[in-house]
């Protein structure tokens, strides 16, 4: 799709969350670049604004900053309500984060946060943008889950369990919506380099899989039309393929395994 051809079915102005860093900040970049106007959110508005001026700079676009705290279960309504009667064509549902360990290891209060950012989020605002698509009568929807959102994870398992409920929604919501001339695609990214992942403790810097984060975020943008679901790189689609083929007793007793082994 030409970036013209993109700018009409998806824009003017699209809304991307988690925009400070990691894949949102890729996706900003990317959208940027094919000459879209954006929102950008986070609660780090320092790093917004130094990105929407380098994004006006470069490409002649304009970037609205909008601070936002989704673990407040309201926020995703006061986004909403910010932006309407705007011609927002695109939604990238972002934001979120992740907690690694056995469970039982996990602080409580941090989990609850975590689904309230991961899941409750892209449910809501996707709940009040659908009415904005269809009135317009095309856009897309866009969410990042994670490939551990494919099957349960050991040692992930309130973030997988987090994603998994994204990717569900996105299967659902695709084919809801696709009738309608609404695109939905939920991004299942393997190895990317970010922040998220350093704050978790995990080193990917050996890894020969990892990919930039803006490479991700063009993979996915490419792709939005081909929903529901798309893995960024093919050797994790291909594992996690491989691994949702087995007898799932057999699967997570592996996973298990290998994550004692990493640990």
């Amino acid at each position: 799709m030409t970036d013209t051809a993109f700018t009409h079915r998806y824009g003017p102005l699209a809304l991307v969350t988690g925009a400070s860093s990691g894949i949102g900040t890729g996706f900003a970049e990317e959208l940027a670049a094919r000459g879209m106007d954006l929102v950008v959110t986070a609660r780090r508005t320092d790093r917004l604004e130094a990105l929407a001026a380098r994004l006006a700079a470069e490409h002649g676009i304009t970037v609205e900053c909008l601070s936002a705290d989704l673990t407040g279960p309201a926020a995703p309504g006061e986004l909403l309500a910010t932006l309407a009667g705007r011609d927002v064509g695109l939604l990238v549902s972002n934001a979120g984060f992740g907690l690694k360990g056995p469970h039982e290891a996990n602080d409580a209060a941090a989990m609850a946060e975590m689904l309230t950012v991961n899941c409750h989020a892209p449910m809501q605002l996707a709940h009040g943008m659908i009415p904005r698509l269809k009135a317009r009568g095309r856009g897309g929807l866009l969410f990042t889950a994670s490939v551990e959102g494919l099957i349960g994870c050991p040692y992930s398992a309130a973030y997988a369990a987090s994603k998994a409920l994204v990717v569900s929604l996105g299967e659902a919501l695709w084919g809801e919506l696709s009738p309608e001339g609404i695109d939905v695609l939920t991004l299942c990214p393997g190895p990317t380099e970010s922040e998220a992942a350093a704050k978790q403790g995990i080193d990917m810097s050996a890894n020969p899989h990892l990919l930039p984060a803006r490479e991700v975020a063009r993979l996915a943008l490419d792709n939005l039309a081909n929903g529901p679901t798309f893995v960024s790189h093919p050797v994790y689609e291909a594992m996690f393929d491989k691994m949702r083929a087995l007898p799932r007793r057999e699967a997570l007793s592996a996973m298990a395994q290998g994550m004692k082994r990493q640990g």
